[in-house]
């Protein structure tokens, strides 16, 4: 079981001090992908950084500026492209004079039906294109890019030094697992990233929806487990009903789980599925994509 937290003081537009060098500021854009709305974090004092400003709402903008009023903001720094994270990064920066730093691969659109609620941002460029271990200083701070592909393939998290603490983005979520949406998002690159984040030992993790992680070892251990066991509950799926779509797997897998969030589960379920295509643990005919059959274990030769 993954030990989530949930609870979460906070009013949307007021900047909280929550930790010595960390405000944040929580967008008014709930939902079920969301939880509560983006957490924008503002780092350091009197020039400051910005990770994640959010969604294009005039209303989170005028809180941003606000929040840093006679401050000066001097890098924008944007984990992933999505409209719940990129798109107020050039309002922002067009107030202030701030460079925007994020991963240079475009985004990819999402394939399937069912389009996320936190859709792809297509028009978002940063001006800077991150290295993975890019360093950033400010006053009294310090900031690490850290690349973690696999929600995206440009994700970006930002390792704050003096702290020794992570804005992960949506690569860890304190309520709730993420969403690995193929084409862009990858689930043997996700795991791969989790099991970076987890051998830096970070104390804290400030993820860019709901509450802070501070049980952070604990935590990342029972998120990867979870993803290793919906793996082996995938290949198990198709063990008991044969060859089987996705719109057939996922009621099945995700019994538990709102149907409301099954679509973005179907895309989850494609991201572990082609994981398991590479590996030759599921085969299917063709390309892996939501109308494919799928079966356990190879396809045999053809005679």
């Amino acid at each position: 079981m993954i030990p989530f937290v949930k609870h979460m003081a906070f009013d949307y537009g007021r900047a909280e001090q929550v930790s010595p060098l960390i405000r944040r500021v929580i967008a008014r854009n709930p939902g079920p992908f969301t939880f509560t709305g983006t957490g924008t974090h503002i780092v350091g004092h009197g020039t400051v950084a910005v990770i994640d400003p959010g969604p294009d709402l005039p209303s989170h903008l005028d809180a941003i500026l606000a929040a840093t009023a006679g401050e000066q903001i001097s890098h924008i720094f944007v984990t992933h492209a999505h409209l719940d994270h990129s798109p107020l990064a050039r309002p922002l920066a067009a107030a202030t004079g701030a460079t925007i730093y994020a991963g240079g691969a475009p985004a990819r659109p999402s394939g399937g039906d069912d389009r996320l609620e936190a859709g792809d941002d297509l028009a978002f460029s940063p001006d800077v294109a991150l290295m993975d271990g890019a360093r950033f200083f400010g006053p009294g701070w310090t900031i690490k890019a850290m690349a973690t592909p696999g929600h995206t393939a440009s994700h970006f998290a930002y390792a704050l030094a003096e702290e020794n603490a992570l804005f992960p983005g949506d690569c860890v979520m304190g309520w709730s697992t993420s969403v690995i949406s193929p084409p862009d998002g990858d689930m043997a690159d996700y795991m791969a990233s989790l099991e970076k984040v987890r051998r830096r030992r970070f104390t804290t993790l400030w993820p860019a929806h709901g509450p802070p992680i501070r049980e952070v070892d604990a935590f990342l251990d029972a998120y990867l487990a979870h993803r290793h066991a919906r793996e082996r509950q995938v290949l198990e799926a198709l063990e008991v009903l044969g060859p089987a779509t996705i719109r057939r797997l996922v009621p099945m897998l995700y019994a538990d789980v709102d149907r409301r969030l099954h679509p973005a589960a179907a895309h989850s379920t494609l991201a572990h599925l082609i994981k398991l295509v590479r590996e030759g643990r599921v085969s299917c005919r063709g390309l892996p994509t939501f109308g494919a059959v799928f079966r356990a274990g190879r396809l045999r030769d053809a005679a």
